[in-house]
């Protein structure tokens, strides 16, 4: 057994990542850029068949051509090496970090640090998104207002609800651990989405332990309001 198969992270272990991908993505990882006869020394396999794995994981956006190696006159060797989306699939630790860090600064009695900084981040994304949903009005504003959160991290959908509103949801928190020891930063989130689509109600919270954050436009005669946030900052 070689240094390829032992000691494979969970994260590739996903469905529909083969061995021999999980294998290719796990050298690369480790070893950096490589041609595909350097590839091919850890593998019993053709290097059509490596190939073949290679252009795959290419489409997928995993894996990316780093040019080309030289060796006289024969053929040029293609070096590849992991793709910057690649990064997913290998153990994360941000979130966990992030949330010790904000739980040290409220012990330190600096919460005002957050503030600050989510204070900031907001002021930097709210130029740009609002230019994107110029223009925009009812449904197709919030489908945008969806798509920059999605780019956030936050998988953000609009769905219609029973009574036939429109719903934006928000079905992944990226900085769960954060929200665990602050609050800040769902009321710097929040605090953007009214900007951009107007007074809102909340309907469902994940750190309550609902499935997504869930936001309606209020309506005149009173929508429900939001729930209390539960989490200390």
């Amino acid at each position: 057994m070689n240094d390829i198969d032992t000691h494979m992270p969970e994260e590739l272990l996903a469905p529909g990542m083969t061995d021999t991908r999980r294998r290719l993505l796990l050298r690369l990882k480790r070893h950096g850029a490589m041609t595909l006869a350097t590839i091919s020394e850890a593998f019993d396999l053709s290097p059509e068949t490596l190939r073949s794995h290679l252009r795959d994981l290419e489409a997928e956006g995993v894996v990316e051509r780093a040019g080309v190696r030289r060796h006289g006159r024969g053929r040029p060797e293609v070096i590849y090496r992991l793709a910057p989306a690649a990064e997913r699939l290998f153990p994360q630790r941000e979130g966990e970090m992030l949330g010790e860090l904000a739980a040290f600064l409220v012990r330190s009695g600096r919460p005002d640090l957050i503030h600050g900084f989510f204070e900031e981040r907001m002021a930097r994304r709210r130029a740009e998104a609002l230019e994107r949903v110029e223009g925009l009005e009812g449904r197709a504003r919030m489908e945008e207002i969806a798509d920059i959160l999605t780019e956030e991290g936050f998988m953000a959908e609009v769905e219609t609800s029973a009574d036939g509103e429109s719903e934006l949801r928000l079905c992944h928190c990226p900085i769960r651990e954060l929200v665990d020891v602050s609050t800040v930063p769902c009321k710097a989130e929040i605090g953007l989405i009214r900007e951009l689509l107007g007074d809102l109600a909340r309907h469902s919270y994940i750190p309550n332990g609902e499935p997504a954050c869930s936001y309606s436009l209020r309506r005149r005669d009173g929508a429900r309001d939001e729930p209390a946030a539960e989490a200390a900052g």
